[in-house]
């Protein structure tokens, strides 16, 4: 097992380049399903997660080989139905196969999916779809069971208790292009990941519209082609390095930013006191010598995402003054508020709400990730901090993060990666 190792209070100076999202690619890899031709995708990222997925594809029948930054899958015989616990246990993504293998094959057997631990993530919106579709669904051994004799197109409201479903959205979408007449989706998940994925879909031979608001519209098609398409950029992963630009007060130009994906944050950030420069594909924050305390409560897209509130945690424990995190989408998920602590940060949970008081420094200290968005905040927590920081259990980190620390090096950070000889008594996947 590794950690990284970081000395902090470096200001961070220079360039950094964003990734391809994971989040597009692990439905668009799972899209490929839906095709015997060849698929190419382009910029998807080299993390755990998309090695993952890739393996799971070989499994159900694909072939998966990276050129560089593409991926290129081909058929290597008939599609299998049966996706392993062993694979969708790690990764909660995965369960995005089953609406593919039930619109191709008629019957699917995926395991009840796993990821990071943020609290309860239901897959009953997913199973609501695909009923709606005609399948018969049943839950066996730890198994989702899904089988129809032909999907056929209906109208449904897919939004739960916690808003809409992403992957359930995905996962419906997929299914429906090979349906028979026509799918509405209303309470349809807006996030650009789904925009993404329908025009991949579209790009294969699909006719869907409405992608991007709450009423997605599809009409079934017969068969799907190949396709090339280029995934874009991980808009999580450039709102942590604007974020962590602010946070240190450095002079960091981050590059490859789709930033009208994110105004959200830019204007948290507007909020603290922090100036953002948006030009083209680029953004540059200008930091205060103090931070404007701001709540802020998660939404859905176009909504402060998730994904991002413990990254905008760990700079506002710098803010001159008490601010508060709500995460609606994910109400449990603050399991970094006590490492967060262990480094000096005033921060308590008072029901669904996190309350940040912030100081005027961070100190280095041992700290333990537990999720993928946990893990980056504690490392830009260290990169701020005075002394050195040990961010272990960083596989969740290698899940999403594309050489975080290569890039964290590049910007003037002193971060290094160890093996770790301290093994947790009980692991957390």
């Amino acid at each position: 097992m590794e950690k990284l190792v970081i000395n902090g209070g470096v200001p961070l100076k220079g360039e950094v380049f964003i990734s391809g999202s994971k989040n597009a690619s692990l439905p668009a890899m799972a899209a490929t399903l839906l095709t015997d031709e060849p698929c190419v995708l382009k910029n998807v990222p080299v993390v755990s997660d998309i090695n993952t997925m890739s393996n799971l594809l070989m499994t159900l029948g694909k072939d998966v080989k990276r050129d560089k930054d593409a991926l290129i899958i081909t058929s290597k015989g008939r599609l299998k139905p049966l996706a392993d616990y062993r694979l969708v246990s790690t990764m909660r993504g995965s369960v995005c196969v089953l609406g593919p293998l039930l619109a191709r094959l008629g019957e699917a057997r995926v395991a009840l999916p796993g990821g990071c631990v943020i609290g309860v993530r239901p897959v009953d919106l997913h199973l609501k779809g695909f009923e709606s579709l005609g399948a018969r669904i049943d839950i066996e051994g730890g198994y989702i069971i899904a089988k129809s004799s032909r999907l056929k197109g209906a109208r449904m409201y897919l939004a739960g208790a916690m808003g809409p479903s992403v992957l359930g959205t995905a996962n419906v979408m997929m299914a429906a292009t090979l349906a028979t007449g026509e799918t509405t989706i209303e309470g349809a998940a807006c996030e650009p990941e789904i925009k993404d994925l329908a025009d991949l879909l579209n790009l294969m031979g699909a006719k869907i519209s409405g992608h991007g608001s709450p009423t997605v519209v599809i009409e079934g098609v017969k068969r799907l082609h190949g396709v090339e398409y280029k995934v874009s950029a991980d808009r999580i992963e450039a709102g942590t390095f604007i974020l962590l630009s602010a946070m240190t007060r450095g002079n960091v130009i981050v590059r490859g930013v789709e930033h009208h994906r994110l105004l959200s944050v830019v204007d948290a950030l507007n909020e603290a006191g922090v100036a953002c420069e948006c030009r083209g594909a680029s953004v540059r924050v200008k930091s205060p010598a103090r931070f404007k305390p701001v709540n802020v409560t998660t939404h859905p897209y176009p909504g402060f995402p998730t994904d991002l509130q413990a990254q905008y945690m760990a700079m506002m424990t710098l803010a001159d003054g008490v601010s508060s995190v709500r995460d609606t989408v994910f109400p449990d998920r603050f399991m970094h508020l006590a490492e967060l602590a262990r480094m000096g940060a005033k921060v308590r949970r008072e029901g669904g709400v996190a309350v940040i008081e912030g100081v005027k420094e961070l100190k280095g200290a041992p700290v333990m990730a537990s999720d993928l968005r946990a893990s980056v905040a504690l490392v830009m927590a260290g990169v701020v901090a005075k002394g050195q920081t040990e961010v272990r259990r960083i596989y969740h980190l290698d899940r999403g993060y594309e050489g975080i620390d290569r890039k964290l090096i590049d910007l003037g950070a002193k971060v290094r990666r160890e093996q770790d000889k301290v093994v947790p008594n009980e692991e957390i996947g």
